[in-house]
């Protein structure tokens, strides 16, 4: 692990022109508090889709398709403009589900993603369940306060990830990425015995990210020597820069880990990951859910929110 940066969130974000108020202006208002139960009711309801399709939300099946449509409606229903993306190069004839809210400055658009399928053996609660629940709920979240926005702001929730990054990369491929200023990547966020991890940690859209983890006693660990390793990929290798937040997957949680996260050393940060064991409730620790909610909540808001 990297130690962390020395510079300030403000001085870091200034750094690459992203504005922030001059000393004695008035600061910009934080984000809503976004609640456990918010998440978890998606959560449930992804759950329910995969009991009600063989046990899974894999790419090809009844599970994806509903999954995508549930996601599709909810933010339709609260003011989005939603495209369902056929992903024609996917290895099951999926959609991408992409969602812009109106307002900001489309040229720098801030996308927030993370992948919608499950593996075949399982829900996939956490893998990537509880990715695409928290970023939906911090979607809910944007539409419902509609605060002045300083940046467009763009999600996608990613069909076929399991078989290799191919609904992002088609996004990345045919929608273009030029007018991104970045994205922000979610996938396993509610791991039962969370770490936090962030990738591009000692960039101005990681430490967005680190932010409310450490005023949340969970202070970020930088991810895996930088990788680039889920949905973030096609966009890091077109240019576009990423910070990825993840909880921990089959990886084990040492004893400075255990220390800093109150976790249980030893044991595996997702003892389920790729299971079908992998479900909700019980394969999902709420408290870490509504830590990464507010993560990207926080980001979004310092990223994307104007201060008027």
């Amino acid at each position: 692990m990297r130690g962390r940066i020395m510079i300030g969130l403000a001085t870091a974000l200034a750094l690459v022109g992203i504005a922030v108020p001059a000393s004695g202006a008035q600061a910009m208002a934080p984000p809503p508090h976004i609640g456990a139960d918010a998440v978890a009711a998606h959560l449930d309801r992804l759950q329910a889709i995969a009991d009600e399709s063989g046990g899974n939300r894999a790419a090809g099946t009844e599970g994806y398709a509903q999954s995508a449509d549930y996601v599709a409606e909810t933010l339709t229903a609260v003011g989005f403009t939603v495209e369902l993306q056929k992903c024609e190069s996917c290895t099951e004839p999926d959609s991408n589900v992409i969602a812009d809210w109106p307002g900001g400055d489309e040229s720098a658009t801030i996308m927030f993603g993370a992948h919608l399928d499950s593996v075949e053996d399982g829900p996939g609660s956490n893998d990537n369940g509880s990715g695409s629940a928290a970023l939906l709920q911090v979607a809910l979240t944007l539409a419902e306060a509609k605060p002045g926005m300083l940046k467009h702001v763009r999600f996608g929730w990613w069909a076929d990830e399991e078989q290799g990054m191919n609904g992002s990369a088609y996004y990345v491929e045919n929608s273009g990425v030029d007018d991104l200023e970045a994205y922000i990547n979610l996938d396993m966020v509610g791991s039962p015995n969370p770490g936090y991890f962030l990738s591009h940690l000692d960039t101005p859209y990681g430490q967005a990210m680190a932010t409310y983890l450490e005023s949340a006693g969970a202070p970020a660990e930088e991810k895996d020597g930088d990788c680039d390793c889920s949905d973030d990929q096609p966009f890091a290798d077109a240019g576009v820069p990423t910070t990825y937040l993840d909880t921990g997957d089959e990886g084990i949680m040492t004893e400075d880990q255990a220390d800093k996260w109150q976790g249980t050393a030893g044991e595996a940060f997702d003892p389920c990951y790729h299971e079908a064991c992998d479900s909700y409730p019980d394969n999902i620790d709420t408290t870490a859910l509504e830590n990464s909610a507010n993560t990207t909540a926080q980001a979004l808001w310092t990223l994307a929110v104007t201060t008027d």
